[in-house]
């Protein structure tokens, strides 16, 4: 059986509309999300950041009771000018690491509660990350599939995707902004106008017409 290309595209234009419909419902906040990051893996980020300052410093004050150079002359003759320029350093190569760490923590949480395959998309955001950075976060951004809903009839979590609630055995769908047009009986001049050609075929006599 053939099916009609344009029934499948108004279809899918109509699923397409329910996505971004229940996108624009989600009231998400950075500190919200954020939230969805393991507490272990902020926990650890935290410690490596720590463990990263206690070595740095110690190499620092060791190659400098030597005497090898490290920043230069001027800060070199400066322990604590050379301290705090290495604690600088070590802060922002690791705050660099600790976005993409949590980056990855995320898309892993995010792509669970969407009902998405998390392990696909944190390998996809892992292996772009060396050459491109942020690119596969940005694009899970923009292919992650909208929150689960409540079915209105019985309250269970339903795909996105779905507009039918097997539990309750009801379609879930918003109402659309057209539907209250479609609804809408014509306002033209048409069915007068042919109700007075039926009325001139059967009387035989002439009926003034309808104003425009």
């Amino acid at each position: 059986m053939i099916e009609d290309p344009q029934g499948v595209k108004s279809s899918f234009s109509e699923k397409m509309r329910l996505i971004r419909f229940r996108r624009k419902k989600e009231n998400l906040r950075f500190w919200q999300e954020f939230k969805l990051v393991p507490r272990w893996l902020i926990w650890m980020v935290l410690v490596l950041f720590l463990i990263a300052q206690i070595i740095g410093q110690m190499v620092l004050h060791h190659q400098l009771a030597n005497h090898q150079e490290v920043f230069g002359p001027e800060l070199d003759s400066d322990p604590g000018a050379a301290g705090a320029a290495l604690f600088a350093i070590i802060t922002g190569v690791s705050l660099v690491f600790a976005v993409m760490i949590f980056m990855v923590g995320y898309v892993n949480k995010d792509a669970k509660r969407r009902g998405m395959h998390s392990a696909l998309w944190t390998f996809l955001v892992l292996v772009l990350m060396p050459g491109y950075l942020v690119l596969g976060f940005i694009i899970y951004l923009l292919m992650r599939e909208p929150l689960p809903y409540n079915c209105p009839q019985c309250g269970t979590t339903v795909g996105a995707r779905f507009n039918f609630c097997p539990t309750a055995n009801a379609i879930c769908i918003p109402p659309a902004r057209s539907a209250s047009a479609k609804s809408r009986k014509p306002t033209s001049s048409a069915p007068i106008a042919a109700k007075i050609s039926i009325l001139r075929t059967h009387e035989g006599r002439e009926v003034p017409s309808a104003p425009a």
